[in-house]
């Protein structure tokens, strides 16, 4: 890999900031995350995980309706915000991979005695995690994907606002 140079990024990054950060911001024309949607191998394997182990309630199961005999089926993550998920019968889809313009990870805010908590179910499960800080962990769900939990309030990262 070619040597990086940090200073011509930092400077990129700062001109991007000057170019298009203001202080005073208009109101997004979004209302929020409806879903984000991952892919599961087994559904029941997916539903025991999120809402057993991590503690996200199933919400709704339902059929595709691009893919007949395919369940998309929904988890509360708090404040309006869902998880899904889509399982497709019969298509050998393989194992999770990172590609770039891929998902590299969900990080999902929880409270710090509720991110505590969940770090013992984890344990308890043996679900391996990454613990970055003693607000940051990262762990694969049961088909890869990563997932953070991360006790920070919503809009915050690292003690700063960024929303």
């Amino acid at each position: 890999m070619d040597a990086v140079d940090l200073a011509a990024i930092e400077a990129e990054r700062q001109r991007i900031r000057d170019a298009y950060l203001t202080e005073v911001r208009p109101a997004s024309s979004a209302r929020g995350v409806h879903h984000v949607a991952l892919l599961s191998s087994d559904v029941e394997r997916t539903v025991r995980f999120y809402q057993d182990v991590l503690g996200f309630p199933l919400t709704e199961m339902i059929e595709n309706r691009d893919y007949k005999g395919s369940t998309h089926f929904f988890f509360d993550l708090g404040h309006g915000n869902l998880l899904a998920f889509f399982d497709f019968p019969g298509l050998d889809l393989g194992p999770y991979a990172e590609v770039l313009g891929g998902l590299h990870h969900m990080a999902i805010s929880v409270d710090p005695t509720t991110w505590q908590r969940l770090r013992e179910r984890l344990d308890a499960a043996g679900v391996e995690y990454v613990q970055e800080s003693g607000t940051s962990m990262y762990f694969r769900d049961p088909d890869g994907a990563r997932i953070e939990l991360l006790a920070e309030p919503l809009g915050e990262m690292y003690g700063k606002s960024v929303l």
